[in-house]
């Protein structure tokens, strides 16, 4: 199914949920929404699945209207994040009930649903009840009894939720190659950015009831829109004043005495900075000079922060098979590339000090990227 939205908006009394929310989704794509708490994602949802009527704004599927259409004639299947199942049924009886309702034959019933517990890998658990099952097996059937009876759209509102942390990574990979094996149009809501970034052909970031940008997780990770979406989607440095910083000439237009312009924001991912005990022929030019303050164990890497002359802090990850480096320790910083978010562009910009590396990025804030919505 082909989803289109325009100018979709969503009151309550005064307070805007949803404001003027434009997007459109390809079909068979598994899309994550994702955004704060009280950005409007539920809200989108529940729209969009005919719980909510839209104040306004129109939905489309497949090119068809479907404000005035009923929810339950939408095609619509849901998982919930408590797995909702009805606990005085049975897995079988749980995965049936849609097929039951639309009054399908039994030998077809039955067919579908040991299909289904056959793809979730739970053959034989179809006597069982819902609180004889795990967290992680209660969600598969939720998910079987959701696409038991073939909808044209899967909605997913926080559905690893009440799933502990690793069976959750288990199920990113699962629900990935169950989708793809139905082909069916998914859109899910989540607050786990690696979640969406790992399962998701796009995601669509909403903040205050709007779009702020839609794209693949790569496009939106390495050129977001907004200072919002670099703050919110992976991990950055936000420079607090306005540094000079070797390799980044660029920035002198944004310094206004001892501020930022008005409204610029500059951003750092911590894998763009790279740390070296001692100068290093290539960035001896570039590199800043800085003092270890901190470092801690994350179990797949260092987490590294480091002071530099200016008296601003940084946090980087270092990773294990390279020699750890302690408190205290005098290193070069190297700053490969940087955000910088104003009124007038967005830019991105590769510190100029390193050899063959002379690219600069702008694009126009009044002008919306390809991969933007």
């Amino acid at each position: 199914m082909h989803i289109e939205v325009r100018d979709l908006v969503k009151t309550f009394g005064d307070v805007a949920a949803v404001n003027k929310a434009s997007f459109q989704i390809q079909n068979g794509h598994l899309v994550g929404l994702l955004g704060p708490s009280g950005g409007g994602k539920t809200s989108i949802l529940r729209m969009l699945a005919g719980l909510e009527q839209p104040t306004a704004g129109e939905i489309y599927f497949d090119g068809k209207l479907v404000n005035p259409i009923p929810v339950q004639d939408r095609g619509i299947g849901f998982v919930f994040q408590h797995y909702a199942l009805f606990k005085h049924m049975t897995v079988f009886e749980n995965v049936a009930y849609g097929l039951k309702v639309k009054k399908q034959k039994r030998q077809a019933i039955n067919e579908r649903v040991y299909e289904l517990l056959q793809l979730i890998g739970l053959e034989g658990t179809e006597n069982k009840y819902p609180h004889q099952l795990s967290g992680g097996q209660r969600q598969r059937v939720a998910f079987a009894r959701a696409l038991a009876p073939k909808p044209r759209l899967l909605l997913l509102d926080e559905p690893f939720a009440a799933i502990d942390a690793k069976v959750r990574k288990e199920l990113r990979l699962w629900l990935r190659n169950l989708i793809n094996q139905f082909g069916t149009t998914t859109i899910f809501v989540t607050h786990d950015q690696d979640e969406a970034m790992e399962v998701a052909d796009d995601l669509i970031i909403v903040q205050k009831g709007r779009v702020e940008q839609q794209g693949a997780p790569w496009d939106i990770y390495n050129h977001p829109a907004s200072a919002f979406v670099a703050s919110f989607i992976g991990e950055s440095n936000k420079l607090k004043a306005p540094v000079a910083l070797q390799g980044f000439p660029e920035l002198s237009a944004y310094r206004a005495g001892g501020e930022w312009q008005e409204g610029t924001q500059v951003f750092i991912r911590p894998e763009a900075i790279e740390l070296r005990a001692t100068h290093h022929p290539q960035t001896a030019e570039a590199g800043e000079p800085g003092k270890i303050t901190h470092v801690h164990f994350r179990g797949d890497a260092w987490y590294v922060e480091v002071e530099l002359a200016g008296g601003m802090t940084l946090f980087t990850y270092q990773p294990l098979h390279q020699e750890a480096l302690q408190a205290g320790d005098s290193v070069s910083v190297f700053i490969q590339q940087l955000f910088v978010f104003a009124p007038s562009d967005i830019r991105i910009l590769e510190n100029r000090s390193r050899k063959g590396q002379r690219r600069l990025y702008v694009y126009p804030t009044t002008e919306k990227r390809s991969g933007s919505k």
